[in-house]
């Protein structure tokens, strides 16, 4: 397949974590390439798994870094769980597992939510830093009536600067087992109904559109999954050893987002 450079598509679609910033840390040449891309009028979009910020809090956050975007730059879990729920269950009760930024994402779409267990139609769980024994066993009440089990996004831990607190599959694990059923879908990267929201937002036909992050099984699969072409970043979670081990293979390796702007050639694995 002919390597186009990477500052030639026309859209372009950023992971977050580890790929813009590292926690509050914004990553070196990570402005500059997002200004310059935007100079060269190329579209720009954020995509995170994040069910803990709203897209304001996600543009806010950016903003802080020196990196101006509108809310509607930035795609999320929660904001493709909105979309889930309108196309794909219309008159859900939804009952939550999740933090604030859940229940005002799926206020803003227009979603029902419950508290009641033996209401709901479906439990979305994301992470939840207030979980608490209530809370699941009215998640696991609900799976074992009929509701079906939707997780925001696959990410089983979310790396903290001490180590690690538990994401939203581990908690999809324990309702699967207490609740004797499976969960039913997932929203976020890399599945399928994350990246038919995103190109519907890229407005460009996938083969134009670059994916860039740093993690190889979300990231990376996602914009393999549809047709875009892959830029991995070093200054995240995974490394060339990472593609060696899964065998997911992306069009680039970049030590960093600086590379963009550079040229840059596939890396031989």
């Amino acid at each position: 397949m002919q390597q186009i450079p990477l500052s030639d598509f026309s859209s372009y679609l950023f992971d977050l974590d580890g790929t813009i910033y590292v926690g509050n840390r914004v990553l070196e040449g990570a402005a500059s390439t997002i200004e310059g891309l935007r100079e060269r009028m190329k579209t720009v979009l954020f995509a995170t798994n994040t069910t803990v910020y709203t897209r304001e809090e996600v543009r806010d956050k950016l903003g802080r870094f020196g990196i101006a975007c509108t809310a509607e730059e930035v795609i999320t879990a929660l904001s493709v769980a909105g979309m889930y729920f309108r196309n794909y269950a219309s008159g859900a009760k939804v009952l939550l597992l999740g933090d604030e930024a859940m229940r005002e994402e799926m206020t803003r779409s227009g979603i029902a939510v419950t508290g009641e267990a033996s209401h709901a139609t479906h439990v979305l769980v994301g992470l939840d830093r207030t979980l608490d024994f209530d809370k699941l066993t009215a998640a696991v009440n609900a799976v074992r009536n009929g509701a079906f089990l939707i997780a925001a996004n696959p990410d089983p831990y979310c790396p903290m600067e001490d180590g690690v607190i538990p994401d939203t599959w581990a908690l999809v694990k324990a309702i699967e087992t207490a609740g004797n059923r499976l969960a039913h879908d997932t929203v976020g990267k890399p599945s399928g109904h994350y990246a038919a929201y995103a190109l519907q937002k890229l407005k460009s036909p996938p083969e134009q559109c670059l994916m860039v992050g740093d993690k190889l099984e979300t990231d990376i699969m996602l914009g393999k999954s549809i047709g875009m072409r892959t830029a991995l970043v070093l200054s995240g979670v995974d490394s060339r050893e990472s593609v060696r081990t899964t065998g997911i293979l992306p069009d680039y390796i970049c030590s960093s987002i600086n590379d963009i702007l550079e040229k840059t050639r596939l890396e031989t694995i």
